[in-house]
């Protein structure tokens, strides 16, 4: 007879842990998100810039990213080494309670590629970020030819 009490007080404890768990992953949000628009809009690759947030009240870390639109989506960096543009992979951005991340041409940058089909100027890309700890954030870029 005790079980039943005790599956209801454990059901209101996952409840509250989901609703907590969502409230945090939509403190993560992105700000004037954008896609580059290709020189040929059939191109399957592009880049994808914006500011990220981390209105969370504890630190949180991007690990990925995913697109409908798009078949792979990753985080990468470009750096200038001995006067050669290099770009890399990231596998991981921590972002302290409060702080932002500029992703931006010439820097971290999404990669899209795997394109699904020909991007249009103005076209919204939805965009899903995966956190550590298996949360997600939803943005969505705009596609376009320069920076807003």
């Amino acid at each position: 007879m005790i079980t039943k009490p005790c599956v209801g007080v454990l059901f209101v404890l996952c409840a509250f842990a989901a609703s907590a768990s969502a409230a945090e992953q939509s403190c993560v949000t992105v700000e004037q998100g954008w896609a580059r628009m290709p020189p040929n809009p059939a191109m399957p690759m592009t880049a994808g810039y914006g500011v990220v947030h981390n209105g969370c009240g504890k630190t949180v870390a991007i690990t990925g990213a995913t697109s409908s639109g798009f078949g792979d989506v990753s985080l990468h960096e470009t750096t200038i080494v001995d006067g050669i543009s290099r770009m890399r992979a990231i596998e991981r951005l921590p972002l302290a309670p409060g702080a932002r991340a500029e992703l931006k041409p010439g820097g971290l940058h999404l990669m899209l590629m795997d394109g699904k089909g020909a991007l249009k100027e103005g076209q919204a890309v939805p965009l899903r970020l995966q956190l550590e700890g298996g949360g997600e954030a939803s943005a969505t870029l705009t596609v376009r030819k320069a920076a807003p």
